[in-house]
This record gives C-alpha cells, structure tokens and sequence, in this order.
C-alpha cells in the first residue's frame, strides 16, 4: 500500500471549497498509486479557531455531513481511504465540538473517527494563553486511541498536540500499530524534525500532515513527510513562508507495504477460534449462478469446496458488480496435507533464492503467498482465490496473473500495489467494493485472496474469536459435485506448488 499526506492551504472557513479541493488531491494521489491519503488539522476549515467560534454551527460537521460528499464520492470513486481533520460535532447543539479525524474509507463509509485527546492550552506552540484563547475554550477533549486497520496495516491517529506526550505513540506501539498517522498544524521546522525521535523511539512509521498558511496564532510552515522506524526522514513536502500561486498543494507518498500483517505474524495466530459448524457445500452445485474455474487437477473437487457463509457473501458481492462483469472462483477448500505441502515447497524456493536467510526470516516470507498449515484459511473453508471475468467469462485486466508470486510480480500481486494500468486498478477497485460490502476481507499480498471467518478476518475486522477452524472433508457424497464433464479436466491447471 501507499500512503500519502497532502499539503495545501485550505480557504478559511469554506468548507465545500476545502472538501472538493481534498477530493481532487485525492484522486490525483489515487492516480499515483496511493491508498490512504491523510489531511493536516482542521484542513477542512483551515486552522482559525476565531472562524470557529464565531459559527460553530456552521463550520462543524458530522460524519454523514452533505458538505463531505465530495470526498466520499472521490474515495467510493478511486479505492482511497482519506483522513479528513476537522471540527466534529460531539452531540446537542450546546456541547464543545472536538478536534476530529473522520476516517472514510475505501467505499466512503466511516471506519473510524478519533478525537484529539490533549489540546493545546497556549497562544503560540509551548507558550501561555490567556483565557478563551486555548483550544479547550473552545474544544472538547476526547477519550478514546485512534485505531483502525486497512490494508493488513494497524494505524494509529494522533493530532498535532498530541504528538507532545510520548505516551501516546507508546500505547499506539504496544498496541500493534505499525503506521502513526499524524495531522498537525506545527509553526517551524524546529517541532517538525521531532518526528524522528518519535519514530526512532517506539519504532513507528510516521506519515505527517502538516497545515500551511497563516493560521490562528500563526503560519502553518508545512514540511509534511515520511520517516521510517529507524527515525531517518525519507520524504518532505515544501516549507511554507509564505502565499504561492494557488493553494502550494502537494503530495507526500510512502510505500508501507512492508507493514502489512503477515499470515505468519503471532497475532493471527493468537485469534482464538470458535468453530461454528457451518458445513462445506459445493459451490458448482450450491450456487450455479457462480462461474467456477475447472482448472484445477482436482478429480475430488476439493478445490470448490466451501463454508456456507462464505459462499452467501460470494453470492451478494456478484449482485453488487456493475453489468457486464461476474466473480469467477479458481479455488476454495484446500485440504490440510495439499497446504503443508504448498507451503514447505515455497519456503524451499526461497530457501534456493535467499541461502543466506534463517529459519525464521524463510518463514515469514513464505507467508507473504502461502498461509502456514496452522492458520491456513483455505484449508479452513473460509478462504476463495477468485477474480473478475466478463459475462461472457473472458478474462479482464487484473494486473497479474492469479496465484502471480511476489518474485515473479515484482510486487504488482499485492492488492495495492502501484503502477498498474488503469484498467487493472479499476478492476481491482470493482472487485474490492463487491467483496467488502459482502463482508469479506483481503490478504493484501494477493489481490486474488479473500476470506471470511478465519482468523485473519477476524483480526483485520476486530472480531474476538474466528468462526472456522480446519476442516476435514471426506469428499463428495452421491449427487454432489458437477455433473460429468465439468469438473476438472486431467492435466488441468497448475502443476504442484504454482497455486496457493
């Protein structure tokens, strides 16, 4: 995934000016290849706390607020999640408004909303206020971390003040959060800079959204940017010192998908599992409205096996694609042996390519394609490796082949991945909103890889337990499976270890 901080001067007090100018700069970094792109603090009305004050009625919003249809239009449109900084309406019309980030995501729903905890009491960042000119005459504090997951990635949220006691990048740390999204107005390259230390300190990647303009107690000075966990700064935006030609807009990426959480990584292994006893079914029969790959070497049919819950979310993800495509599903159930099997070859052809790896470093890699047998969602029944076709079942853009490996992609298997062609990223965009409003969720390392049920769903949406756990299958029972002719066909499909 890419991610991206954009930097402009937003006009104050305008926010359907504001929102449709982050909805450009949205798509502009959608276009280069991002996934996320993050706004500095209260970007949507620029930083003036008098504007605010003086109509509080008018420059607070909601999340389902018609002045951010642009921006959810621009993310349902491109595949991008944005974090939008503004004033939020905490609840009647008496109450303080808080300083808020409005997580919208992918499909321009809310994942999240985060309310700055500590406010800033002084006129100028570290000096004295009178009263009524700190942000808490004005603000209410939040209560609550910032936490949200996308991508496979754990994000943390902070604003600005809070960036100022350490404690809260700690907890975002132990936490699991491996990216720390910050949106600020800071006045000088001096309180920038000490985003190295945050990040060299608890091991963070830190994504900044810097304000710019002339702001309520002074100039935003912009220097938005990336540093990695080692605390070296990789990637800046322009200081501000003054009015541009236009807005000075302008966007920072950064490549995180080395972030992603792994099938390997213990906290999915850590996903009790509460087996719910949903049999398998076979989706050739089950569900004939679905296309299924005969490819397979799979006279059992296995491989179009799966859990009956899964299968009811296939079916709603086919009914939300826009006419003229169809899901086409390659594989589903993948006996316990067929995985271990799978997995040990991998770890063999990295062994080959990476002599100088160990055990463990070989592990974690292999996971980035193939799940280890002790978690594998395929051999759990809760997993589909699929893609899109036309009605006609011919084969579009999708950006690789199914079952592509990093190795032979160069990357381009993972979901959000850049530099694909246009039409790869827009098929992968239709795909992405079918499966997640049925409930699905993505292993970002294969654009092909979808699950619900196991425990990398159950990690990625927050669930307490997994529903499926390994299943047995005996094999077809008399009157399942195809009828003769349609199963697989000898010598069809991928020789032992292409398909994971």
């Amino acid at each position: 995934m890419i991610i991206a901080a954009a930097q402009f001067t937003p006009v104050p007090g305008d926010i359907e000016a504001n929102a449709a100018r982050m909805a450009t700069l949205l798509t502009e970094a959608a276009e280069r290849g991002a996934g996320l792109v993050l706004f500095s603090e209260l970007a949507l009305t620029h930083y003036d706390r008098h504007l605010i004050a003086a109509d509080p009625a008018g420059l607070t919003v909601t999340e389902d607020d018609a002045r951010l249809a642009p921006l959810r239009e621009a993310c349902r449109a491109t595949g991008v999640a944005a974090v939008v900084n503004a004033a939020g309406r905490t609840g009647g019309d008496g109450d303080r408004p808080a300083i808020s980030s409005f997580v919208l995501g992918p499909d321009g729903t809310l994942l999240t909303r985060y309310d700055k905890i500590h406010l800033f009491e002084g006129e100028g960042e570290g000096e004295g206020a009178s009263e009524g000119e700190s942000e808490s005459a004005l603000f209410a504090p939040g209560t609550a971390d910032g936490r949200f997951t996308l991508g496979g990635i754990r994000f943390a949220l902070a604003t600005c003040f809070d960036n100022s006691f350490p404690e809260v990048p700690a907890r975002a740390a132990a936490d699991g959060c491996r990216v720390y999204l910050a949106s600020s107005f800071h006045d000088s390259a001096q309180r920038v800079a000490q985003y190295g230390q945050l990040a060299r300190e608890h091991g963070l990647h830190v994504l900044l959204a810097n304000g710019t303009g002339t702001g309520h107690s002074g100039p935003g000075c912009g220097l938005s940017g990336v540093w990695l966990p080692s605390g070296e700064r990789v990637a800046a935006a322009a200081e501000w010192t003054g009015p541009v030609p236009g807005d000075g807009a302008e966007l920072v990426l950064s490549d995180v998908r080395d972030l992603i959480t792994l099938m390997a990584d213990p906290a999915v292994a850590a996903i009790p599992v509460q087996e719910c006893g949903e049999p398998l079914v076979d989706v050739r029969t089950a569900a004939p409205e679905l296309l299924v790959a005969d490819l397979r070497d799979d006279e059992r049919g296995a491989y179009a096996q799966l859990r009956e819950g899964v299968l009811k979310r296939l079916l709603a993800a086919q009914r939300a694609l826009p006419d003229g495509l169809r899901l086409k599903v390659v594989e589903g159930y993948r006996p316990l042996e067929l995985q271990r099997r799978y997995f040990e070859g991998y770890v063999d052809e990295l062994r080959a390519l990476h002599p100088d790896r160990d055990a463990g470093r070989l592990h974690q890699a292999a996971s980035r394609y193939v799940s280890p047998p002790g978690i594998a969602p395929h051999s759990a029944g809760g997993a589909v490796d699929l893609t899109l076709v036309t009605t006609a079942g011919e084969d579009v853009d999708m950006g690789t082949p199914i079952n592509a490996s990093p190795e032979e992609s160069n990357g381009a298997c993972y979901t959000g991945a850049p530099d694909l062609s246009p039409a790869a990223r827009t098929h992968r965009r239709v795909l992405n909103a079918a499966l997640h409003s049925a409930g699905l969720v993505n292993y970002p390392t294969e654009w092909w890889h979808w699950s619900y049920g196991d425990r990398y769903w159950a990690l990625t949406t927050g669930a307490d337990h997994a529903l499926y756990g390994p299943k047995e299958w005996d094999g077809p029972t008399e009157g399942d499976g195809p009828t003769e002719g349609d199963g697989p066909k000898e010598g069809d499909g991928p020789t032992e270890g292409d398909g994971r």
